[in-house]
């Protein structure tokens, strides 16, 4: 039998989308209700893809912990941030297709996180139904940031943890307002998530859009 690196991201079902909208949990229960495989990107992406993150920067000639975190954070702008993100993604996301290509489940894989852009996902499925992005409202962020512990844990060593805060809040609203502009160019079908569905809820609304595919 002859390997095909893409085959289990080509059958995959993809989450994009913002940070706190809900995409790990409408992963986790779909994996739970269908008997797939639940590939959660922020776990390999801030752990086992340190070692491909630190080899890219020396190749790079850049120092192998990458920036110090006050010129992270604070002596920046959401702009340029949020800039540098995307344009970092596209070599995350080879990451990602190297990971998935050692996975052969007997079903489908469902993948989700903010670096599984539209315009990266498009190009590898077979139809872009197999993706949804789903993205917070204003006020549902608001709430979230609000809400949830990780969403306020500020950088450390940093001179001003608020500013800090404040730059990556509206990178982050930046980058899944760019999220949104993609799929829509792309015709993948954008959720926004604005607290009136729980997480059941909001799952069986995702669940209807990949009903072709479960």
């Amino acid at each position: 039998m002859e390997f095909d690196a893409t085959a289990t991201a080509r059958r995959a079902l993809w989450i994009g989308g913002g940070q706190w909208a809900g995409k790990s949990t409408v992963a986790v229960n779909l994996a739970l209700r269908h008997g797939l495989t639940a590939y959660l990107y922020d776990r390999p992406d801030a752990r086992g893809h340190d070692d491909r993150r630190v080899a890219e920067r020396v190749r790079r000639g850049e120092p192998p912990t990458g920036p110090d975190p006050e010129t992270t954070w604070v002596r920046t702008d959401p702009a340029r941030m949020a800039a540098e993100t995307l344009a970092g993604f596209p070599q995350r996301f080879s990451w990602v297709l190297d990971d998935l290509s050692a996975l052969v489940p007997g079903r489908r894989i469902v993948a989700e996180g903010w670096g599984l852009r539209p315009e990266l996902v498009a190009p590898v499925v077979q139809s872009v139904r197999q993706m949804v992005v789903l993205v917070p409202t204003a006020d549902f962020r608001a709430h979230q940031i609000a809400r949830l512990p990780r969403a306020s844990v500020a950088a450390t060593a940093v001179s001003d943890p608020e500013r800090a805060l404040r730059n990556r809040w509206a990178r982050d609203e930046l980058v899944a307002a760019d999220a949104v502009e993609q799929a829509e160019r792309l015709g993948v079908r954008v959720i926004r998530v604005d607290g009136s569905r729980d997480g059941d809820e909001l799952t069986e609304l995702v669940e209807e859009h990949f009903a072709a595919y479960l």
